[in-house]
């Protein structure tokens, strides 16, 4: 394996183009943030409007009261999953394609899941920038929406670049004026409306079931719960991470998704784009770009993330995180000018009984199997000096769980998933069936 260490002038030139952020090792205690700094990008990552497509989707299809029970049972999921795997990337100072080689995935197969999550995040990429590129053709109908779809890809390339302090800043500014603005249209909207009414009408689509729309809701940010780590890696306790967790996401899951119910009521349609232009103007404009740019980021900074592993594991070779970033930011903004929001709600689908497994093998792994969990922890603050290889059997309970999610006709799907991938990989851990087929050592040249 790539030695793994933290870039110098004299390595590199990389530094001229953005930051690595310790990609490939863990992120030293002395670089760790205060957890309002990492708050404020995590709300950042949920009060977006991806969120309020969600809302829209489900009040099209749900009565209020049905919509809030799944945006509720959606939250739960999502919030407990991040807390788990918060805490793991916390502890361990690990982005989460690192993490998984040591909490049941081995070296080989955490590549695997490195690509699947970063081919999931360039799609979340693409349909953000596709959001954004609709609203914008409209203001300014003379440009083209795929234009507009690679003009806000390339914007948000240019601030992921230069990593976490970068992403930071920019949260900063975009959070209040994507609030503050999209606050005052909300409002200005509903104002128009009797509140009592839209809460006890039907829903004016077709109608959506409560397991529906739950999946919908923890499948809108089960990847960005999935890759945690890659955040709370900067956090300084557990403490900080279950307070993030639940002031953001309670707040930007519950709030923003559940104004997009109520307009989606109000205005009788689940078109996002039409509901922003409707009641802002070319505020709407102004609301699309900062709703964009602080959540897009973070789907562009964990694909390169787990693009850097995988090249590293499946190659051997240590790439640039910046200029990975590049490739698939231009990727992404390709994508969102081909159209992928038209698959939308079959996008969310899918990631909702895939990705909830992963998560809870990790966790299964790390709390309670441990079979990893010494070496992994007792050799900080460097990595292992070696690391499994095939691990089979995780591959077999992930691939199992996925099909107990998509197929069991009971329940929630993505809770059916998390939960048999927690319940057969602690039963398969028990009966000996999680081993390595191989152990490879790891060159460590991290300090």
């Amino acid at each position: 394996m790539v030695a793994m260490q933290e870039t110098s002038k004299t390595e590199s030139s990389d530094e001229f183009i953005g930051a690595d952020d310790y990609a490939l090792e863990r992120v030293p205690s002395g670089k760790r943030e205060h957890w309002l700094k990492v708050a404020v990008q995590r709300f950042g990552q949920l009060s977006a409007l991806s969120q309020f497509l969600l809302g829209a989707a489900l009040g099209f299809g749900m009565t209020f009261w049905d919509s809030m029970l799944a945006i509720f049972l959606g939250t739960v999921i999502l919030e407990v999953v991040a807390i788990m795997t918060g805490i793991l990337g916390q502890r361990e100072g690990l982005s989460t394609s690192m993490l998984a080689r040591w909490t049941g995935f081995g070296r080989y197969g955490s590549s695997l899941i490195s690509l699947v999550i970063s081919l999931s995040l360039i799609g979340w990429f693409g349909v953000q920038s596709g959001v954004a590129a609709d609203g914008l053709a409209s203001f300014v109908p003379g440009v083209p929406t795929w234009v507009w779809a690679i003009l806000m890809g390339l914007g948000v390339t240019a601030i992921v670049l230069y990593g976490f302090e970068s992403m930071a800043w920019t949260a900063y500014i975009t959070i209040p004026a994507f609030l503050g603005l999209a606050g005052w249209s909300i409002i200005s909207e509903l104002q128009k409306h009797d509140i009592g009414e839209l809460v006890t009408q039907p829903a004016p689509g077709p109608v959506l079931t409560l397991a529906a729309g739950t999946t919908l809701v923890a499948g809108g940010f089960i990847v960005g719960m999935v890759i945690t780590p890659d955040m709370t890696r900067f956090n300084r306790s557990a403490a900080d991470v279950v307070k993030q967790t639940v002031v953001s996401v309670t707040i930007g899951e519950i709030g923003v998704a559940l104004a997009g119910v109520l307009l989606a009521h109000a205005l009788k349609t689940n078109d996002i784009i039409n509901i922003v232009t409707s009641t802002s103007g070319f505020i709407g404009a102004i609301i699309i770009v900062a709703g964009t740019i602080k959540m897009n980021g973070w789907n562009l900074y964990g694909a390169s993330l787990g693009i850097v592993s995988f090249m590293s594991t499946v190659f051997g070779k240590n790439v640039s995180r910046a200029k990975v970033t590049i490739l698939i930011g231009l990727a992404g903004s390709l994508l969102a000018a081909a159209g992928i929001l038209d698959y939308f709600i079959q996008f969310l689908t899918l990631l909702g009984v895939t990705f909830p497994p992963i998560a809870g093998i990790m966790v299964a792994e790390y709390y309670i199997v441990r079979t990893w969990r010494t070496l992994l922890s007792e050799s900080a603050p460097r990595l292992p000096d070696q690391e499994p290889g095939w691990v089979i059997g995780t591959l077999i309970v992930w691939l199992i769980a996925v099909v107990i999610g998509a197929t069991l006709p009971i329940g929630i799907p993505s809770l059916n998933s998390l939960l048999a991938s927690i319940v057969l990989y602690v039963l398969a851990g028990k009966l000996g069936l999680i081993r390595a087929l191989q152990v490879i050592p790891v060159e460590n040249k991290q300090n």
